[in-house]
């Protein structure tokens, strides 16, 4: 754990080693994401150790989804940096010419990212791809409540970084508060809307920019059309990924009461075909992160609110499990649909069509991401259309954060700001605006005295 009175040394370290220029240069900054890359290689085993041990992972997702969606985040940003890093030319109306007008990209300064538990190792690296891409320098504060990941990060990151280019704050909500006590020129937050408040606060006291990545209920909207088959493993597959630990997650089914029935059905069979008859005996499997939070979740469970339990509903919280859970019949004013349920729990409501879908949606804050199934394009472009989230998949869930162009961020109470591919990369720069006017000619028709014929010139041209 980082004593608290180190922090504004280890910040002010990070600070100079901006102003000396140790990631201004591009090459200096390939030889970061390099090191970066160097690190995920060399060290995955220990990476998914530490992440079995804290969240119970099963080995593959924590390749897949923490190291490998890592590694392509750095080989695209090498492979499109020149690209990104260009200045933009911007045409000059023909009252400023001769002269010539640019976008020049330039790094922030020092940048704080602090990542959640649930992606510990995804979520704390790749915001600082982009950053160290810019040419900034970052402290990186990962959570508290995967400790084997925490510790293992902050042994790591020194060995393959210099402390004046990337430093490691561990800690809890002590040495958090302290950390954003100092002055940043961007804080990247990964997690809840309480603490991102928290956030946003402790930055105001010195102006500085925010990118909030939160979370929400998530909706998946089912037409009577879908090929339920398909959906219903897609949205298996994407719900029960990590347990339901996913900012992403669908957080709950609206389908089209006319098939409700063989959806739930086919959601059941879906888990089955996943991980088999008892998912507690499953390597695909995850666990709840803690028994806090396996509480909590049984609780949701425990109130009701709905007519049937399809599949599940059992846990154990010594072993912090929880079976994959499909409930049907679901009432709106629910418990499980209060607040994001961020577990292995999935409550199926039904509409009587899409349009009833829509407004349920909008009645309630933007989601993070949002899933529509149909086999009728009008269908889908009607709810993209008339819904607003940080994110769409049609016909699947989850893959749109994976493609690197597209911006991955909330809208409103889902946060603000993005981050991924170039979007990463201008989150992370200011865009420094150029304009370049030779010294010839240099008319007098701007500069006083504004004689009368002056005025008219100058009322008719600009």
């Amino acid at each position: 754990m980082t004593a608290v009175e180190r922090i504004p040394e280890i910040v002010q370290q990070l600070r100079d080693g901006f102003h000396s220029g140790v990631v201004r240069d591009i090459e200096s900054r390939r030889v970061q994401l390099r090191s970066l890359r160097a690190m995920f290689v060399e060290q995955e085993d220990r990476l998914i150790d530490a992440l079995v041990a804290d969240v119970g992972k099963p080995r593959i997702e924590a390749y897949t989804t923490e190291i490998a969606f890592t590694i392509n985040e750095i080989d695209h940003t090498l492979k499109h940096l020149d690209a990104w890093n260009k200045p933009t030319k911007i045409k000059v109306p023909i009252t400023f010419k001769p002269g010539s007008a640019t976008l020049r990209p330039e790094p922030l300064g020092t940048v704080c990212i602090i990542a959640p538990w649930n992606y510990p190792v995804q979520l704390l690296f790749a915001p600082l791809v982009p950053a160290l891409a810019a040419g900034n320098t970052a402290v990186l504060k990962p959570s508290e409540v995967t400790p084997s990941v925490s510790a293992l990060i902050e042994e790591l990151v020194p060995r393959y970084f210099n402390a004046s280019t990337v430093a490691v704050v561990t800690g809890a909500v002590d040495e958090t508060t302290a950390l954003l006590e100092q002055r940043f020129d961007h804080i990247f937050y990964t997690g809840n809307g309480k603490v991102g408040r928290v956030v946003m606060r402790a930055a105001a006291e010195h102006l500085t920019p925010v990118t909030l990545e939160l979370g929400g209920k998530s909706p998946a909207i089912v037409a009577a059309d879908a090929n339920l088959e398909v959906a219903a493993k897609r949205i298996a597959w994407a719900k029960f990924l990590n347990a339901g630990q996913t900012c992403v997650a669908p957080d709950y089914v609206l389908v089209e009461e006319s098939v409700e029935d063989q959806l739930v059905t086919a959601l059941a069979d879906a888990v089955t075909t996943f991980y088999g008859a008892d998912p507690r005996q499953s390597d695909d499997y995850a666990r709840i992160v803690n028994e806090r939070h396996h509480e909590r979740l049984m609780k949701l469970l425990d109130a009701g609110g709905y007519d049937a339990t399809v599949i599940g509903g059992t846990g154990d919280r010594g072993s912090r499990y929880i079976a994959p859970t499909v409930l049907a019949g679901v009432k709106p004013d629910a418990a499980v649909m209060d607040d994001e349920i961020f577990g292995p729990i999935l409550p199926v409501l039904t509409v009587g069509d899409i349009d009833e879908a829509i407004r349920f949606v909008n009645d309630r804050e933007k989601p993070l991401a949002l899933y529509a199934f149909s086999s009728d394009e009008d269908t889908l472009e009607h709810v993209v259309a008339n819904t607003s989230a940080g994110g769409v998949t049609l016909n699947h869930a989850v893959l749109h954060l994976a493609v690197p162009d597209l911006p991955f961020g909330g809208v409103g109470e889902s946060g603000m700001g993005s981050y991924h591919g170039k979007s990463g990369f201008d989150t992370f720069s200011h865009a420094k605006a150029v304009l370049d006017k030779p010294t010839r000619p240099d008319p007098a028709l701007m500069y006083p005295p504004y004689t009368s014929m002056k005025q008219k010139i100058l009322r008719k041209f600009l």
